[in-house]
């Protein structure tokens, strides 16, 4: 069998909840063109001028919390290493080495792929961490790899997997989460997944917008890579397990910048109904395959601050897949089918 390298690959975290890590982090970040597709000098003057050295202070503050929340580290890094371990034990009769990297900050891409590099493998897979995808997510982690690994002098056989929204392990392992709540007792069940600019989906189609495909209820050729059609396949998938009918849930998108993002926004259904007088949301997020920011505070803290302003009780979160044994079952099934 051939040497094989698999590179997991996440997001991104700071290196700590200082001001100076959480700027580092978000320069980087937001200065990726696939993120901000504005031209060079307009996103520039827009990032390091603007958005990072007034949102660096408040994002710190929050990443602060994040960090108490989870032990005193980032439950990104923790679980995507746990992910990466887990993994690497079901390869122990085979000659495979499973490696992790985060697309922005550490342990960087550059730094991971070099070792690869030395390794000398026969075959690299490279798998990111995100099941739907997305330009500014799976097709950032997949475009550095490639202008990384392209400047070395011998290239091996390389792999890429650039989705898995309807991975029946995945599927699975994210029911198996919900499983700690019982479904009934919620008056409201909302799927929220990762935001986008309309204009991102939009960019899929060499004709037409994404509007003008039927995202909601079908993937066909024209919509098979779309955010937003495979954030509803998902849905639809872990709904038809959990027995859920399509009036009994809700599909929103969360961690917007402005109005012109996918909706609709996770936040203002919850306070419509928090308005409505429901008492208990159970709250999905099956695009984060581990828990961090987004998850642990924006929808378990800010949610449930501004859903009891309204009368509301609890907002639930189920949690992530994080490092669940099902998941592994997917990532395994994943690296096999292209060893």
């Amino acid at each position: 069998m051939k040497r094989t390298g698999v590179l997991l690959i996440q997001l991104g975290t700071p290196d700590s909840p200082k001001v100076s890590d959480v700027r580092k982090y978000l320069t980087e970040f937001l200065n990726d063109p696939r993120v901000i597709d504005l031209p060079w000098l307009g996103r520039k003057l827009l990032v390091n001028g603007i958005i990072v050295p007034f949102r660096a202070p408040k994002s710190a503050k929050i990443y602060k919390e994040l960090w108490e929340l989870s032990g005193d580290e980032s439950p990104l890094l923790t679980y995507t290493e746990s992910k990466r371990k887990l993994l690497q034990e079901r390869f122990t009769d085979q000659d495979v080495t499973v490696h992790m990297a985060m697309r922005y900050q550490n342990p960087s891409m550059d730094m991971v792929l070099d070792q690869m590099r030395k390794e000398n493998y026969d075959k690299i897979i490279i798998l990111p961490l995100f099941p739907q995808y997305a330009s500014a997510s799976g097709g950032s982690a997949i475009d550095k790899a490639m202008r990384i690994i392209r400047k070395w002098w011998v290239i091996p056989e390389i792999s890429i997997i650039s989705e898995f929204y309807d991975h029946e392990a995945y599927i699975d392992a994210v029911v198996e989460r919900s499983k700690e709540f019982k479904i009934e007792d919620y008056d409201r069940v909302m799927f929220s997944y990762h935001g986008l600019p309309d204009r991102h989906v939009d960019k899929v189609y060499d004709t037409g917008l994404c509007e003008d495909q039927p995202c909601e209820t079908e993937i066909n050729e024209e919509n098979k890579f779309c955010y937003k059609a495979e954030c509803y396949a998902t849905t639809r998938l872990i709904a038809d397990k959990l027995g859920l009918k399509e009036d009994d849930y809700t599909v929103a998108f969360q961690s917007r910048l402005d109005k012109k993002w996918l909706t609709p926004f996770s936040d203002k259904v919850i306070e419509e109904w928090g308005r409505e007088g429901a008492k208990k949301v159970l709250v999905f997020s099956p695009a984060f395959v581990a828990d961090c920011l987004e998850t642990l505070v924006e929808i378990g803290v800010e949610y449930q601050e501004d859903f009891e302003k309204l009368g509301g009780e609890k907002v639930q979160l189920v949690p992530s897949t994080n490092d669940h044994p099902r998941f592994i079952d997917c990532l395994e099934d994943l690296v096999r089918k292209r060893l």
